[in-house]
């Protein structure tokens, strides 16, 4: 289990594992080796956000990670036309850096104002969604041996927006299904299955009902199979796959699907080991850019009270330095995670604790340098 959430440079293909390998903008001898200090763009994000951040930081600073954080606000903005788009810096240093962390983000509920995470996924054209759900020992839940992992294509269906009104009181929602979105998120989760020694890939579909969308999902994904041998290849309807998923979780590995179905899927995979809390995840887009992210609330109710678990965050930059290639650090930080979970005495309240966010990171901090 500790190595289920492994790097995904290479599921992007060579060429993209050595740019995201590649110099960063800055030296510093964090660690022993010297290595390059790598620029990663950090958007700490709003309620709890700013907390859970500077927590990952102390976490990173304390295993020496060379990681060199440059600090962004991606409140949403109108250009030029009225068009919304975020902030000119935030989308430079992206450009630059290509690898993003990302606390979680409000979207202001006035008239027009996009969500922000469809924003990003838009402007970076972050294609796959990747959520790993590995049951953590020593947090007790109904299911104690998950492992499992979605993929879920993040650009269209019926997310692409597409709405109208037909006359009053209709109102119609187009699902946009393309040939070469189905074949890249198929083509990513059978190199995900191959480069992590996954043995599985199962295609969630509603074919049966949306025959030309889904079915055209499926088909690309079945012709992408054919490519993949050594993967078993597997479909299975939406209701089938949650029906089938709260009986026996262990009976699934990699599942891959279109945008809403892996919206309403990767969050009922992260409620099997926990919640979103402790759910990390990542968002790989085209050109070498990758933004992960913890998937839970802003929690204004506990912000700046010393209360969030950093633990979604804290787990979404481990799968970060993964694939980024660094494996040791990322090692040693999860490690000094799940050793702190399993040892049950400094926990946040959601972990079923009573201890506040700081004393949590200094614990795992503490950890990292026994670890050295």
């Amino acid at each position: 289990k500790q190595e289920a959430i492994k790097g995904m440079a290479a599921v992007v293909g060579r060429s993209m594992a050595s740019r995201l390998l590649g110099g960063g903008r800055s030296w510093t001898s964090f660690s022993r080796n010297f290595a390059e200090a790598r620029t990663v763009t950090i958007i700490p994000g709003d309620g709890i956000g700013p907390e859970i951040s500077a927590a990952v930081m102390k976490i990173f600073e304390a295993a020496k990670a060379p990681i060199h954080w440059e600090e962004r606000n991606v409140t949403a903005v109108k250009g030029p036309g009225g068009k919304w788009m975020i902030p000119l810096e935030a989308k430079e240093s992206m450009d630059k850096s290509k690898i993003g962390l990302k606390g979680p983000l409000k979207t202001p509920i006035a008239a027009g104002h996009p969500s922000m995470n469809l924003l990003l996924r838009k402007t970076f054209d972050l294609y796959a969604n990747v959520r790993p759900c590995v049951s953590i020992e020593g947090y007790k839940t109904p299911y104690t041996d998950v492992d499992l992992v979605t993929i879920r294509e993040n650009t269209e269906g019926e997310y692409s927006g597409i709405e109208h009104v037909i006359v009053d009181g209709v109102v119609q929602s187009i699902k946009l299904i393309t040939e070469d979105a189905s074949r890249r998120i198929a083509e990513f989760a059978f190199e995900y299955a191959r480069i992590n020694q996954r043995s599985t890939v199962t295609a969630v579909h509603k074919a049966n009902i949306m025959r030309m969308s889904d079915g055209l999902f499926l088909k690309k994904c079945r012709e992408v199979a054919e490519n993949y041998k050594d993967i078993k290849f597997m479909e299975m309807y939406l209701d089938t796959v949650c029906l089938n998923m709260v009986q026996d979780p262990t009976q699934f590995d990699v599942l891959v699907m279109p945008n809403l179905y892996g919206d309403i899927l990767s969050d009922l995979c992260a409620g099997l080991i926990g919640g979103l809390g402790v759910t990390p995840s990542g968002n790989i887009g085209a050109n070498g850019v990758a933004i992960f992210e913890s998937v839970h609330g802003t929690a204004p109710d506990i912000a700046g009270k010393d209360l969030a678990n950093p633990t979604a965050l804290l787990l979404s930059a481990v799968m970060m330095l993964r694939h980024m290639g660094l494996h040791d650090h990322a090692r040693k930080i999860e490690m000094a995670c799940y050793d702190t979970v399993k040892d049950g005495k400094v926990l946040t309240k959601d972990l079923g604790g009573s201890s506040k966010c700081s004393e949590f990171t200094a614990e795992i901090c503490q950890r990292v340098k026994d670890a050295e």
